[in-house]
């Protein structure tokens, strides 16, 4: 990396930042023989997730209760009961009870599992307080690992789960009893070892490890020079830099809030250099930043759920992904583009750029991802394609000397990659707990029908009926998203908000794709990070900005408009999603809907080809909404309308320049 590019934290700050926003990061400093316990503790629970991924799975209960009692055991060792720094130095007491408590209560599974699967009725006593253990244990470390509010949400659910008959109107239900809340949030598949759990001790696991093993080679710094040298010469040169090294390191990261400040260390300062507003870089990299978590082909650990609860293939996800994502980005580099020339701002200087033979001497770092892309595109399962995809990894890590993973690093890799799972572990069990009370009471369906039914009342037609729930839809993804982490809020959001989606294809004439469903949820869940008043990624960039928070938020969800505008357009049109299209129609939908992005952008940020009245800025955004919807009508109009903005822009461009020529010569 060039000397002007180098971080302008240091590790130091950067870790401070992540830990001030991001509850996952919040660890102990250890030292001695805790620290011991904890390295070989995450070393034997990556290795016994490759064994399992490579040479086949235990039975459900025992791969997910050993996956469980290893996160819960580490992460009452690493995470502190509390943010003071005393508690940061060395574990306490009662957490090596805790850590104990985990040992014996997901080893249970194990030690009884033929006699707890030949069960017939209800759970014994002991088998009451295993449960009732495991479900303070699941939700103190969450709490911990992942923060308050899901925890919070669990406990809600629970609630009311055993208080159904008391519940008023529709919300009422048959109750259930003390023992038969814990019977099914321990000893079914339908809570804590739920789906959400599954996913995480199979697929998950892998790839956060496959993305360990990218990071070793180094290939975020080859990231940041690759975006250097492609888009640091152009108009506002490092607010480029940041999309573009933010979509490539949010392949590898799954949180938006330490891509942030792990990018934005030295983007943020580059950008202000040049001459953006501190709340408006910050915004930047936050954006960016939060929108490498829907960048196709690696898109986090909510694709992999997605999986499971959409009940499609991982291709299928990454495809319909990749044109709202294409849009997601083409709207923030062209808000920035138009910023800068707005302000009159350049490009970086030659000689603060990295040559392309330096950038072309590590393309290899490449590989493992596009090797990954055809993997997955040959149809090789995920746990198969992870494991290649570390393997070939460390193979094009040989390739030189200042990318190899020495036996060192891999060792690092290992222990990195099952610390990450921790808060992903942690946050689907607590998930299954939130899962696991909807399947019991049906009440996801019951807040669906209130949706509709709220919208229903308000509506005149059924078009504005579904538009009003796409609605109240995002505003509870948008709420139940604040403050969770993506993997949490993917969970809670397609198991809460989504049925309000699904449940108005019994009175529409085309039914809504339940791919479109789950990504219209999944889009708002994760643009809460940058939706004020929580807005964490954001909030982690005035850090290194000194912007104001709430400015810095309202910056980024400008910029970030594409992911408030796309999910209604692909729920009311699925070709966006490449669902039921053909190329020639994706082409003309890709060419329609970024002229609609530049439409948009420039209505936004009020320039053009020269600064806009704000009348022909609502025009603008207008004209941009017609060219985005992908239909024959509106595209047309839309397309008409552009093209003469375009024109009426040039033209005062020329006459002003015509005129200041004319004021010179005089």
């Amino acid at each position: 990396m060039s000397d002007s590019t180098k971080e302008n934290l240091t590790e130091t700050n950067q870790e401070e930042l992540i830990q001030k926003y991001d509850a996952e990061a919040n660890t102990r400093k250890l030292g001695g023989v805790a620290a011991k316990i904890v390295f070989f503790g995450l070393l034997a629970f990556s290795l016994f997730q490759l064994y399992t991924g490579a040479f086949s799975q235990y039975t459900a209960y025992i791969q997910r209760t050993v996956h469980l009692g290893f996160a819960l055991s580490l992460i009452f060792l690493l995470f502190p009961a509390s943010k003071k720094k005393g508690d940061k130095k060395k574990v306490a007491w009662y957490d090596y009870i805790l850590v104990l408590l985990s040992i014996i209560v997901c080893g249970y599974w194990p030690v009884y599992y033929d006699t707890l699967v030949q069960q017939i009725g209800g759970i014994d006593q002991a088998q009451v307080i295993i449960g009732g253990l495991a479900i303070l244990l699941v939700l103190e470390a969450t709490r911990r690992a992942v923060g308050l509010p899901i925890t919070i949400i669990a406990i809600l659910f629970m609630i009311y789960a055993l208080l159904g008959p008391d519940m008023p109107g529709g919300l009422a239900h048959r109750g259930l009893s003390l023992e038969q809340l814990i019977d099914s949030m321990f000893f079914t598949t339908e809570g804590i070892l739920g789906t959400p759990l599954q996913v995480s001790s199979t697929y998950i696991f892998l790839f956060l490890l496959f993305g360990a093993f990218l990071v070793q080679t180094g290939v975020g710094n080859y990231f940041n020079d690759l975006a250097i040298a492609l888009a640091g010469k152009r108009t506002g040169g490092p607010a480029k830099v940041a999309i573009f090294s933010s979509a490539l390191n949010g392949t590898i990261s799954g949180s938006s809030v330490a891509n942030t400040v792990t990018t934005g260390s030295y983007t943020i300062p580059m950008m202000k250099k040049l001459g953006y507003r501190p709340n408006f870089a910050g915004a930047v990299e936050a954006a960016s930043s939060t929108g490498g978590q829907i960048m196709p082909p690696i898109m986090g650990a909510a694709a992999f759920l997605m999986i499971e609860f959409a009940g499609v293939g991982y291709w299928e996800i990454a495809k319909a992904a990749t044109i709202p994502a294409i849009l997601y980005f083409s709207g923030i580099w062209i808000m920035t583009h138009l910023e800068a020339k707005r302000m009159g701002l350049h490009g970086l200087p030659k000689e603060q750029i990295p040559s392309k033979k330096s950038v072309l001497k590590k393309i290899h770092l490449l590989l493992p991802i596009v090797a990954i892309v055809l993997l997955l595109f040959q149809g090789y399962s995920i746990e198969r394609t992870a494991l290649y995809g570390i393997g070939i990894t460390v193979l094009v890590s040989l390739f030189r000397a200042d990318t190899r993973i020495t036996p060192g690093k891999f060792v690092i890799a290992l222990t990195s990659g099952a610390r990450t799972a921790l808060g992903v572990a942690a946050a689907t069990a607590c998930a299954g707990i939130i899962v696991g009370v909807v399947t019991k009471t049906g009440l996801g369906l019951k807040l669906g029908n209130s949706l509709v039914d709220i919208a229903g009342s308000l509506a005149s037609s059924p078009e504005a009926q579904l538009l009003l729930t796409l609605f109240f839809t995002m505003i509870a993804s948008i709420i139940l998203g604040m403050g969770s982490p993506t993997t949490a809020n993917y969970i809670i959001t397609s198991t809460i908000a989504l049925p309000a989606i699904l449940a108005l294809n019994d009175q529409l004439e085309v039914a809504i794709p339940v791919l479109a469903g789950h990504m219209f949820v999944f889009y708002f869940g994760i643009v809460a990070d940058i939706t004020p008043p929580v807005a964490l990624a954001a909030f982690a960039a005035t850090g290194i900005s000194g912007g104001e928070p709430i400015r810095t938020g309202v910056n980024a969800s400008k910029l970030a408009i594409g992911a408030f505008i796309i999910p209604y357009m692909f729920v009311l049109q699925p070709q966006l999603l490449m669902i039921d299209t053909h190329f020639w129609e994706i082409i003309w939908i890709l060419f329609t809907a970024i002229s609609g992005m530049i439409a948009i952008g420039a209505g936004l940020i009020g320039f053009w080809y020269r600064k806009l009245h704000w009348t022909l800025r609502i025009l603008s955004v207008v004209i941009g909404l017609f060219l985005i919807y992908p239909e024959g009508n509106t595209d047309l109009f839309g397309l008409g309308a552009f093209i003469v903005m375009i024109v009426m822009q040039l033209v005062w461009k020329k006459g002003n320049q015509t005129d200041e020529k004319q004021q010179v010569s005089n």
